[in-house]
């Protein structure tokens, strides 16, 4: 069950959807990856719900990613007396570390590690940006605030410090406990959130040890300020607009989201733009025109995959979601214009023999009698480049590995698939030729590029790249 499209669709599971049928309803409606959020739900739900997923996989016949998104360190006030206390420009109260039900005068804030990094003048963001306030008078214990804007504060809500890195892991004693299970039930991906420097995504992938790929949320203004390197510790990387867009003012969020999505598509990076891309199909089945175009924005500017959350976790919708964004995808990618816009942004070669090859083989591709790409792959690393290459024919990902074909299920442009590992230049050529008109990738006649490396059955990179076609019989040709 191939797509008509390149970009890919990340699908969150809860209530709406983790039913097995929805599941599998949702793959067939164009889902290639499916996320499960550790923050909410229980060990118990999220096993159900790769359960469903590998049962939706079975029946859609093509290799479905999982995601694991890790909730992160949350920051949030301590507790009023009365619950909730009424705030206005100018009012000045002091947050402090005493558990103490608080007042209008004062509330617990229980992070020292806030404080210690705090200094006056700096911003504070309160309940998602609703209430902001300036701090005055500090030190390691307690701070003096003044209300700037915000009518209201209650108990626990979250707090932002947009202007300073505060020194905590970005694994807390939960997602350490949820990382290992999500490990153990054997998910694709990891998710980390609140990244702010590329020490958390060293200490991710320390833990993980290969065992999925690993990708940085960007939703704190500070990860902006040292991406190149975060970058050099992703597998993927994701766009999180939600808290970035309480950390940051809102014109700042669609430029942040250009940047990312570059210096990305650079590194061949897989990107997932998420939040909000169809927020009002929660309690509606159409979106509104600036969501549509929201949604082709992001396929016009090459992101690898587009996520839903609410929409598909606990929205009315969840399946008309999935095909509304499905279309809008198709028809982006129909618009003679979307092609240029591909082809426009290249990335540099890095002075490897994959890189030489993969470049030959999107310009060899771009000539009408190809039929598809065709790329071995052990651990998914050429797959990758020549993702990063964004060329227009299909690109049949063949690997023995499951494991590799389902982290490739999000990367743009694949067709990842299993087959057996070649053990010579003839079973590469007769593999391809095969494998490329057995999924519809290609037609009688037509050319296919295929990209090996050898020896056969080593992982590394490719350095073979050879012409072949299918002819009208079957049988491969040079």
């Amino acid at each position: 069950m191939n797509r008509q499209r390149r970009a890919r669709i990340v699908a969150t599971l809860g209530p709406a959807s983790r039913a097995p049928g929805m599941v599998k309803a949702l793959a067939q409606a164009g889902v290639d990856v499916f996320r499960l959020n550790f923050s909410h739900g229980s060990h118990e739900d999220h096993a159900a719900n790769l359960k469903a997923v590998r049962g939706a996989e079975m029946a859609v016949k093509r290799p479905l990613g999982v995601l694991a998104d890790l909730q992160g360190p949350k920051l949030r006030l301590g507790r009023f007396a009365d619950v909730e206390i009424a705030v206005k420009p100018g009012h000045q109260m002091r947050f402090d570390l005493d558990p103490t039900p608080g007042d209008a005068t004062r509330v617990q804030m229980p992070h020292p590690e806030i404080f210690k990094a705090l200094r006056e003048g700096m911003l504070l963001l309160l309940d998602d940006g609703r209430v902001r306030l300036r701090v005055g008078k500090r030190t390691d214990e307690w701070c003096d605030v003044t209300v700037e804007s915000g009518t209201k504060l209650s108990d626990r809500k979250g707090v932002a410090v947009p202007e300073a890195i505060i020194p905590v892991s970005a694994l807390t004693a939960k997602d350490r406990e949820d990382l290992n299970f999500a490990l153990r039930i054997g998910v694709d991906w990891v998710a980390l959130s609140f990244v702010q420097k590329p020490e958390d995504m060293a200490e991710l992938k320390s833990i993980v040890k290969g065992r999925a790929a690993c990708l940085a949320k960007i939703e704190k203004p500070q990860a902006l300020d040292d991406l190149e390197s975060i970058l050099d510790y992703c597998d993927g990387v994701m766009v999180a607009r939600g808290d970035l867009g309480v950390e940051m003012p809102a014109e700042e969020v669609p430029v942040a989201q250009k940047a990312i999505i570059r210096a990305a598509r650079q590194r061949g990076v897989p990107v997932i733009v998420a939040t909000q891309m169809l927020e009002s199909m929660t309690s509606a089945p159409a979106p509104t025109r600036a969501e549509a175009s929201d949604v082709a924005n992001a396929v016009y500017e090459g992101a690898d995959a587009l996520m839903l959350s609410a929409e598909t976790a606990s929205g009315d919708y969840p399946l008309e979601a999935v095909g509304i964004m499905n279309r809008i995808m198709e028809r982006v990618e129909s618009d003679p214009l979307w092609p240029s816009l591909m082809d426009a942004e290249h990335a540099g070669m890095e002075g490897f023999d994959a890189d030489a090859l993969v470049a030959a083989a999107r310009k060899a591709g771009e000539a009408q009698s190809t039929g598809c790409i065709v790329v071995f792959t052990t651990l998914g690393g050429t797959a990758r480049r020549m993702s990063r290459e964004r060329p227009l024919q299909p690109v049949l990902a063949l690997t023995p590995k499951p494991e590799t074909a389902r982290r490739l299920a999000l990367v743009w442009g694949l067709e990842p698939r299993l087959g057996k590992e070649p053990t010579s230049l003839e079973d590469v050529t007769e593999d391809a030729v095969t494998s490329a008109m057995q999924y519809g990738l290609a037609e009688p006649g037509q050319r296919i590029l295929i990209l090996a490396g050898t020896p056969f059955g080593a992982p590394g990179a490719a350095n073979l790249l050879r012409l072949a076609h299918a002819p009208a019989k079957g049988k491969a040709r040079k």
